[in-house]
């Protein structure tokens, strides 16, 4: 594969990569992910 090729194919991915985590935000994934972690860190030490 060629160089130019390499780098248009990795600078696709972290467009895609970015676009993503963007939606996550939009959508309020992060508490969500948030919320599961406090969750489990509770189950871990015995109060939850």
């Amino acid at each position: 594969m060629s160089e130019h090729k390499r780098n248009l194919l990795c600078i696709s991915a972290l467009m895609m990569a970015a676009a993503l985590i963007f939606t996550g935000i939009i959508i309020g994934e992060p508490s969500v992910i948030f919320a599961k972690a406090v969750r489990i860190c509770m189950e871990c030490v015995g109060i939850g």
